[in-house]
């Protein structure tokens, strides 16, 4: 009783129990907001953020936090019709090339936080400013079509009813979670974010742990980015804009400590799906961008502050 107890009073199941409620209510009083087409819609949204999410979960337990996963899915999504060639039917080997230029980001920043002692806020934005600036120079204004059949077939499949999408995250969602919460692997991952000195005394390769959860964020970041590509049917700059707050709110609202050592990201994942939802809602009330701004900005805020408190506290 005393585990039933716990688990009912997790973060990752008050997260679950807030967005049925959010659902049930939403459902009976909006038309056309419980019906199975626009919930899996709502799903869809959801493992595009919570592919995100699973990497900035690495990140932040670890101690870190990564402002770069948006500019590594503008990347993802811009590099990859690029490199698709003529000579390549499937796609496939676009799509491993950008899921490689991706980790190697990530690895990237890991390598300068780790060796070369940057902050990791530090680090990631310029990072992210040095993308940026990278993607208007090949791109510019224009929007690059997309021509890659596996990538198409992800972004717009419907196995059994089921977008890929949404199949592609529960898939990833289960190896992440084994990895972090089944692995020495992750056990380093939580005593590197929980203290960081005691962690290098118990043995823990803290350089080359660090490294491995920032080339895991890119990895992630650019595995969203072909979805996102997928989706959309064409690149463009600004197209992962969106995924950089998201990614960050997602994981403290499922309840991993945004100061590191403690979370998981059974609690990210309903945290995705909470945030899609809340953003549906403030859409269907036709609040204006200024307001959806306000609102969201002040959402992510309060879940910062409350997530320093609850940290502080233990």
């Amino acid at each position: 009783m005393p585990r039933v107890s716990a688990i009912l009073r997790s973060r990752p199941f008050l997260t679950v129990a807030v967005v049925a409620a959010v659902w049930i209510v939403a459902g009976v009083t909006m038309r056309g907001f419980g019906a199975f087409g626009h919930l899996r819609y709502l799903v869809e949204l959801a493992a595009v953020i919570g592919l995100v999410a699973a990497g900035q979960t690495f990140v932040v337990v670890a101690g870190g936090i990564d402002l770069s996963v948006a500019a590594i899915v503008t990347v993802s999504a811009v590099a990859l019709p690029l490199l698709s060639l003529p000579g390549d039917p499937t796609g496939m080997s676009a799509v491993l090339a950008t899921l490689a230029l991706s980790t190697a980001i990530g690895l990237a920043n890991g390598l300068g936080v780790a060796f070369l002692r940057v902050h990791p806020m530090i680090m990631t934005l310029a990072m992210a400013t040095f993308l940026q600036g990278l993607l208007i120079l090949i791109a510019g204004g224009t929007a690059i079509s997309l021509d890659n059949p596996l990538v198409t077939w992800l972004g717009n499949a419907r196995p059994a009813g089921i977008p890929v999408g949404i199949l592609l995250w529960l898939a990833i969602s289960a190896a992440v979670l084994v990895v972090m919460h089944a692995t020495a692997f992750g056990a380093r991952i939580f005593a590197l974010g929980a203290n960081p000195l005691a962690a290098a005394l118990s043995g823990v390769p803290v350089n080359a742990t660090t490294i491995a959860v920032y080339g895991i964020s890119g990895f992630t970041a650019g595995l969203a980015g072909v979805l996102v590509l997928g989706m959309n049917g064409q690149g463009y700059v600004g197209i992962g804009d969106p995924y950089l707050l998201a990614s960050i709110a997602a994981v403290v609202l499922g309840g991993t400590s945004i100061l590191g050592g403690l979370g998981t990201y059974a609690g990210t994942m309903p945290g995705a799906l909470l945030l899609v939802t809340i953003t549906a809602l403030i859409t269907v009330v036709n609040a204006s961008p200024g307001w959806r701004s306000i609102l969201f900005g002040s959402l992510i805020l309060g879940l910062l502050l409350l997530s320093g408190r609850e940290s502080a506290r233990r």
